[in-house]
């Protein structure tokens, strides 16, 4: 059985150590310039530099976004923003589009190349394709089925990486190529800009009835017409190994630390229980769900992987997310009386019911019994984000501890 990657987005280096530390065997990151997620924080070069010595300190990969369909203007900047990888050091790169590919192989000649889901990768003579090329890895299209990809497992070459996503968000485009956010708002979503218009409220107008609008109705249930349910397959583990896939890849490089935590600490248990047993893992099923639920999440779908979706994998009446828990910030500092200190992300007050997510798969609830915040003055809440919290909260705390509290939605 080949080794199995568990695969996680970050969108900043805080978001990165938090992927490193609670479970990742590689991190997928974007820098300023040429990835996917124009408006994700994303990775100066600086950071990108120190993130990726940080993840190689713990024995995590981490790999680079290019992967934009690339235009004229593009190619001489990509070229400058490679030259400048070399110091970063990044164990592989993302790209799509074919000149970003040659620019790659010519700035970068001994650079691990991963192949984009933007590019279309639905059958086996594709995998071929950029292996004889010099790519290591192919990313699945989102459409494919399990059955498809074992076919094309049973036709590439064995030391081929398959990359597939298993959890987050499904674009309603073919592999993620998308026109409408360009036409509607000229924000291009094949260059990192796009502005979810699949998640919008549409209506008709009746051209000499201006301003009367008549709901679109996909059906009784309501308007949102291109609105995915989220793609979830914890519960398939055994399924995406035996189809031959070798890196397991959640989506989300939009979202915050606790989303990543999340996440990645479920995964990762739930694999590490089916490889050490797999009737373990399956006494385990309704613990991976209770845990996944835990994060900003939509009701979930298998999406592809066993059949074409039906009407049933959209969602009709809301475009918003449900919120298991809300975010409050991560164990990052101690003060001179040793109180543990984060960023708050989110308001909480002294006497709430707060609970911390730790790296090892405990969790712990506690009562605030006080709070101060960065100049040491008692306060009895923190309605301001990012302000620096100090807490008393009855029990030991560590630097990476998750705190978050049952209910609510998040605001950061």
């Amino acid at each position: 059985m080949n080794k199995i990657e568990l695969l996680a987005p970050a969108s900043s280096p805080e978001v990165l150590e938090t992927a490193v530390i609670y479970g990742a065997d590689a991190v997928y990151i974007g820098g300023e310039a040429y990835s996917l997620r124009a408006r994700s924080t994303n990775f100066t070069m600086e950071q990108m530099t120190s993130s990726i010595r940080f993840a190689h300190e713990h024995g995590v990969k981490v790999y680079v976004t290019a992967n934009i369909l690339a235009h004229n203007g593009d190619l001489n900047g990509v070229r400058a923003y490679f030259e400048e990888l070399k110091t970063a050091q990044p164990d592989a790169l993302l790209i799509s589009d074919p000149g970003v590919f040659d620019i790659c192989r010519e700035v970068l000649p001994d650079m691990e190349i991963h192949i984009s889901t933007q590019a279309n990768n639905t059958n086996y003579g594709t995998f071929n394709f950029w292996h004889r090329l010099g790519a290591k890895r192919v990313v699945c299209a989102r459409e494919l089925s399990l059955r498809e990809i074992r076919t094309i497992r049973g036709n590439i070459s064995p030391d081929m990486d398959i990359e597939a996503f298993v959890h987050g968000a499904m674009c309603i485009s073919y592999s993620g190529r998308c026109l409408l956010s360009n036409y509607f708002t000229g924000r291009d979503a094949n260059r990192g800009a796009c502005t979810h218009p699949c998640r919008w409220r549409y209506a008709v107008a009746e051209e000499t009835r201006p301003g009367e609008y008549l709901p679109v109705y996909e059906n009784e249930r309501g308007t949102f017409i291109f609105n995915s349910k989220d793609l979830c397959m914890v519960e398939h583990i055994p399924d995406l190994i035996d189809a031959g896939i070798n890196s397991f890849k959640i989506e989300g490089r939009m979202k915050n630390a606790n989303y990543v935590a999340v996440t990645v600490r479920t995964y990762r248990q739930a694999i590490d229980d089916y490889l050490k047993d797999p009737a373990l893992y399956e006494r385990n099923l309704d613990h991976y769900r209770a845990e996944i639920a835990k994060c900003t999440y939509r009701p979930f779908t298998t999406g592809f992987y066993y059949g074409k979706p039906s009407q049933e994998e959209q969602i009709y009446d809301s475009n918003t997310y449900n919120t298991g828990y809300t975010f409050l910030g991560i164990i990052d500092s101690f003060n001179e009386q040793g109180l543990p200190g984060f960023l708050q992300k989110n308001k909480f007050c002294v006497g709430d019911v707060i609970e911390v997510m730790r790296p090892d798969g405990r969790d712990e609830a506690f009562t605030v019994r006080a709070m101060y915040d960065g100049e040491g003055n008692a306060i009895d809440s923190c309605p301001h984000p990012k302000q620096r919290i100090y807490i008393d909260p009855g029990i030991t705390l560590q630097a990476h501890d998750i705190l978050r509290r049952e209910g609510d939605r998040e605001e950061g």
